[in-house]
């Protein structure tokens, strides 16, 4: 069977958490599968060959098509419906893990991966542009036309249930893996120690990671993080004799790419009281991330939206505790690994960094449980599943 995917996420300069899932979960399937081949398809006027990973395996071909990525791509796909991608690959099943335009032949079998429908529940939290996008794209009646919908969760499953009228019988529930680059690292690792140095690390700090965009709740965690600094030594308790002394200042590190909106979330930072305690990275490398996580005393991601939620998970299999908010996708994926709060409570928030601030006896169980609760998680069985799905269209 040839089998068809759209690498295009991979075309990303910087990548996100769809690059991500693109690429490690093609890589566990191409180990997996070597009887199937896959021909890999892309499309730009500009050579970006040297942003395709290298899968060295016989049976997987790249694909190039030489025409821009953006208008043009729209006027083919959209308006003239071509060209026909699986006929020019000789496709029988086409994948996408991600939504984007795409023209199929209807006799393609299409398998879709839906990491969230943010756009359509809050399309409050994006520009107009992307919103524009999106309609372009018209999700709802792409997934009415798949043949399968992988879900990233079961949170999303229901709400490609809920906002697109799909019958769940095409819909699968196919969790994402974590890679095994996140994990402990030995305090005494020498990069360790040029990661605090090259993004001017404090000694003790808490830690988002993520795109600085409203969905994200940025401007909350700041919110909180005055509130927090300002309660701290007024609500210093003993936590069952495991308090330590508050002395130490705990500051915010705000690790990310900015994005629609992040105007306001620097403005705030720029007016909270404790500003000169508050640290802008901008965008940490892919070799950078886990150290990142090991280097934070806890890591805090209260959004308002996941479909599923890669930063916490990759903290948690780092050791790292972590505060998530209680919506959405986030309560379904870590579990009791986690401390749960309301995002839009920022007091609860606020709570939350006291404990695991001064609350020794916690963070070292959230860090235990945390650990065992990304073990769960298996690119390699991501990949198994997904293979199954390909045969059962096959």
């Amino acid at each position: 069977m040839v089998i068809g995917i759209d690498i295009r996420p991979l075309m990303d300069e910087y990548y996100s958490g769809v690059s991500e899932y693109t690429r490690l979960l093609l890589t566990a399937i191409f180990t997996q599968d070597k009887i199937n081949h896959y021909k890999l398809f892309y499309n730009s006027y500009r050579d970006l060959s040297a942003r395709v990973p290298k899968f060295n395996f016989p049976n997987v071909t790249v694909v190039k098509f030489s025409y821009p990525n953006k208008i043009l791509n729209y006027l083919l796909f959209k308006i003239f419906h071509r060209p026909k991608i699986d006929l020019k690959l000789g496709a029988d099943v086409f994948f996408m893990p991600n939504f984007n335009f795409l023209a199929c032949s209807k006799r393609c079998r299409r398998v879709i991966t839906v990491h969230d429908l943010s756009f359509l529940r809050y399309p409050h939290y994006f520009s107009t542009r992307h919103n524009f996008w999106q309609r372009s794209i018209n999700v709802k009646k792409m997934l009415r036309q798949a043949s399968r919908i992988v879900a990233v969760s079961n949170n999303t499953k229901q709400d490609v249930q809920n906002l697109c009228r799909v019958s769940p019988k095409k819909i699968v529930t196919i969790y994402p893996g974590v890679s095994s680059k996140y994990r402990p690292i030995d305090p005494g690792e020498p990069y360790l120690a040029e990661v605090k140095k090259k993004y001017q690390l404090p000694d003790k700090f808490m830690l988002f990671l993520g795109t600085i965009e409203p969905r994200k709740n940025v401007e909350g965690i700041i919110e909180a993080y005055e509130r927090f600094r300002q309660e701290q030594h007024a609500d210093l308790v003993h936590w069952e004799g495991q308090a330590e002394t508050g002395d130490e200042t705990v500051s915010l590190v705000i690790a990310g790419r900015p994005a629609w909106g992040q105007r306001s979330v620097y403005e705030q930072a720029r007016k909270n009281k404790f500003a000169g305690d508050i640290i802008f990275t901008d965008y940490i490398t892919d070799e950078d991330r886990p150290y990142l996580y090991n280097l934070a005393a806890f890591f805090i991601y209260p959004s308002f939206y996941e479909g599923f939620g890669f930063p916490p998970l990759e903290a948690a299999a780092c050791g790292t505790p972590a505060i998530v908010s209680n919506v959405s996708s986030l309560p379904e994926i870590m579990g009791n690994a986690a401390i749960l709060a309301d995002p839009f409570n920022i007091s609860e928030l606020a709570h939350a960094m006291a404990n695991l601030t001064y609350d020794k006896k916690l963070r070292a169980e959230l860090a235990r449980v945390g650990r065992e609760r990304a073990k769960q998680f298996s690119w390699e069985k991501s990949a198994r599943e997904i293979i199954k799905v390909f045969a059962e269209l096959g």
